[in-house]
């Protein structure tokens, strides 16, 4: 498995799938350690689902009032939209941040 990197965002990163090759769609998992909130963000042209591994949480996007998740649970956000999302469990909170075409950089805001 490549290696888990710190994302600015505030969460943890591990690119299981990402590449020029394959500009369909890109797969990377995201671990939020308890109690910390990602930041505000959106991707411009991006399409993100987050599939919900291990651990509960709190998800906002756009202007749709919180939602509870946990395992097996999955999100849509569409491209453009903000989001984030809060660790409310004792453990990490893992996911599945799915995105549509892949995600690069430069569409991170």
């Amino acid at each position: 498995m490549p290696a888990e990197y710190y994302f600015k965002e505030g969460c943890f990163i591990t690119e299981l799938h990402n590449t020029p090759e394959d500009p369909s769609v890109s797969v990377a998992r995201a671990r939020v350690e308890p109690g910390h909130t990602t930041h505000w963000h959106g991707l411009d042209g991006i399409d993100e689902r987050y599939v919900i591994i291990e651990g509960c949480g709190r998800v906002e996007i756009g202007d749709h009032p919180p939602q509870e998740v946990q395992a097996g649970d999955a999100v849509l956000i569409p491209a453009g939209c903000r989001q984030r999302i809060t660790n409310t469990g004792a453990s990490d909170l893992l996911f599945l941040a799915v995105c549509t075409p892949r995600f690069v950089a430069a569409a991170y805001r």
